[in-house]
């Protein structure tokens, strides 16, 4: 005769299987939160990163553009004039002209114009003259300038064999200020330990504007400035040709307000960035999904599997809990 003894399981046992139980269940708990707290972690510095780079890259673009489209904003070139001598009338000091041949190339790797094409300047002459009896007699004279360009030279030599074309010419006149002997007198004054001393000296500055709004050709472009005085009496300490660029238009707004325009071109070179490479990773998805469809196959099948066993596994524990006692009573089969 078959015997089935069922023991009943002692009080102290399901206490202890309850707190492993708990304990089992808060460990994974803590473990899934560490993890999503990591993964969090790893896509915030993967996002900043990548802004971070986007933000320099944005930067970079703006200001290469910048240094790139704007032109040199002012330069001076200095003036050196040449004349002759040697001539038979004692009554003029100069046999010529002083006149004057300003190079408007320079030569860094490449030989180019200083002027950019299709940009506004404005040219003007600066003149420092002593304030002699002599300049004060000569009243007003007349400067003349002229720019040449060489005809089939588009700017990339300075040793020009062509014909000579005039791309822009000017005539304006000046003087020296007009001041009372009274006034020289009191300058005098209080000037004169300035004077003896040789920090001031008695002269003028004059600034002639040749061209107020002078356009380099890209067909033809400048190569130099010819300039005459039309005077024989002139004296001169020295002088210089200051070239002054007119903006307008983008420039002008990139000129006047640098840091606005740096804010909206690194904002919208930012903006545009991020839009191209937000589109790119939403295709690289878009891409990937069938490849991860077709991965998964196996791992959909495994799981409803594993669901199925489990459901097999439950009807069978449902069909032997009749059989089962219930919790701290024992059952005895003889």
């Amino acid at each position: 005769m078959d015997q089935e003894i069922h023991l009943c399981p002692r009080g102290d046992e399901e206490p202890s299987i309850f707190r492993g139980q708990v304990l089992l269940r808060l460990q994974d708990a803590v473990y899934g939160r560490m993890s999503r707290i990591r993964q969090r972690v790893t896509q915030s510095f993967v996002i900043v990163s990548v802004l971070f780079l986007v933000f320099w890259i944005a930067t970079f673009l703006y200001w290469s553009f910048y240094f790139s489209y704007m032109p040199r904003t002012a330069f001076s070139i200095p003036v050196y004039y040449y004349f002759r001598t040697g001539c038979e009338s004692p009554t003029s000091f100069l046999c010529s002209y002083p006149v004057a041949n300003i190079s408007l190339m320079i030569k860094n790797q490449h030989v180019h114009t200083v002027l950019t094409f299709g940009q506004i300047y404005q040219i003007s002459l600066h003149l420092e003259m002593p304030d002699s009896p002599a300049n004060q007699e000569l009243g007003m004279f007349m400067i003349k300038s002229t720019c040449f360009s060489v005809d089939g030279v588009s700017g990339s030599s300075s040793s020009h064999t062509g014909s000579l074309l005039v791309s822009g010419s000017s005539s304006r006149f000046t003087m020296l200020r007009y001041r009372s002997d009274l006034l020289k007198y009191l300058e005098m004054l209080l000037l004169l330990p300035a004077f003896l001393g040789g920090v001031a000296e008695q002269k003028q500055v004059l600034e002639v504007e040749l061209f107020s709004s002078y356009m380099n050709s890209p067909y033809d472009p400048a190569t130099f400035v010819f300039i005459e005085i039309v005077s024989n009496k002139v004296q001169i300490y020295s002088s210089q040709l200051h070239i002054h660029a007119v903006f307008t238009g983008i420039r002008y707004f990139l000129f006047h307000f640098p840091l606005l325009s740096a804010v909206v071109g690194v904002f919208s070179n930012f903006i545009f960035l991020s839009l191209l490479l937000g589109l790119s990773y939403v295709r690289l998805l878009l891409t990937s999904a069938p490849e991860h469809l077709r991965t998964d196959g196996p791992l959909l099948n495994r799981e409803s599997n594993m669901n199925s066993n489990h459901q097999e596994d439950g009807s069978d524990a449902a069909s032997d809990s009749p059989n089962k006692s219930k919790p701290g009573e024992c059952s005895f089969a003889l």
